[in-house]
């Protein structure tokens, strides 16, 4: 069993051992322009409670960035949808949260556009 698993819409995956470029959650917005040329970047969630990742991540993608972006660290399934809306193309878990939040509790919240407000505001 791996250590970590990616979560993506179709489930979860292997980590498939890229080396992301890592941005802590309390990086500067205004040096954000610095990584628009990386093909990873993964952002840090120090706590299930710390939503400045989010905001990282759709600031990211508004300047641009094209490229895969992962969350790690304290990221629980309810999260994935939100995680996902804001620009992350996946999240990595460790298998200890796996074994307690299975496949089935994160692909619940895969279609995560159904309940994108945004979305349905648009037509």
């Amino acid at each position: 069993m791996s250590d970590f698993f990616l979560v993506r819409d179709d489930g979860f995956h292997p980590h498939d051992g890229a080396e992301p470029v890592i941005l802590a959650p309390d990086v500067d917005p205004a040096t954000l322009g610095d990584y628009l040329g990386h093909d990873l970047i993964a952002i840090s969630f120090p706590s299930f409670s710390d939503g400045r990742g989010f905001t990282l991540a759709r600031l990211l993608r508004e300047k641009g960035f094209a490229g895969r972006l992962r969350a790690v660290g304290g990221l629980i399934a309810d999260q994935y949808a939100m995680a996902r809306r804001v620009g992350f193309d996946e999240v990595q878990i460790p298998a200890a949260l796996a074994a307690r939040q299975p496949q089935e509790q994160w692909l619940y919240r895969a279609d995560w556009q159904q309940w994108d407000h945004r979305s349905r505001l648009a037509g």
